[in-house]
């Protein structure tokens, strides 16, 4: 069999605390954890991460029951979080708990953005939210409210 393009595996952001970072990705956003490891001493993200190789690296991969192994979070213990701006990456993720996810990312002392009104390419509308996770990693959460007209 013949491949036709790119497979996208997963989608990894990089945190200091692997416990605290799932109180937001399992907790509140809803993934399962598929297994907790630690890496290898020679691991690769070390090299892609420009991670000091005597740091201990770990990770989590996530799951979701319509997506296998779909995110990862690669821990570095002592991680100060992402600063500057403009942001560089984020994943997108429709969600129907929308007000549950943003009140609950308020509790957590998380950035939540001011909502806003979103119009896909195909003219479905819909919420939109942004949070920035503890390690200032961007989430934006959506929900379709009206279908195509």
């Amino acid at each position: 069999m013949s491949k036709s393009g790119p497979r996208f595996q997963r989608a990894n952001h990089v945190v200091a605390d692997i416990g605290r970072a799932l109180t937001f990705y399992r907790d509140l956003l809803g993934f399962d954890v598929a297994f907790i490891k630690d890496s290898a001493p020679d691991s690769y993200s070390h090299e892609v991460f420009d991670i000091d190789r005597n740091k201990p690296v770990r990770f989590a991969v996530l799951t979701t029951p319509e997506q296998t192994n779909v995110m990862a979070l690669t821990e570095v213990p002592g991680l100060e979080p992402i600063a500057g701006m403009p942001r560089r990456s984020a994943i997108v993720l429709e969600t129907p708990e929308i007000d549950t996810i943003v009140a609950g990312s308020r509790a957590l002392g998380l950035t939540v953005y001011p909502e806003d009104h979103l119009v896909t390419k195909d003219g479905r509308e819909g919420r939109e939210v942004g949070i920035v996770d503890f390690d200032g990693n961007l989430v934006v959460i959506y929900l379709i409210t009206q279908a195509m007209p």
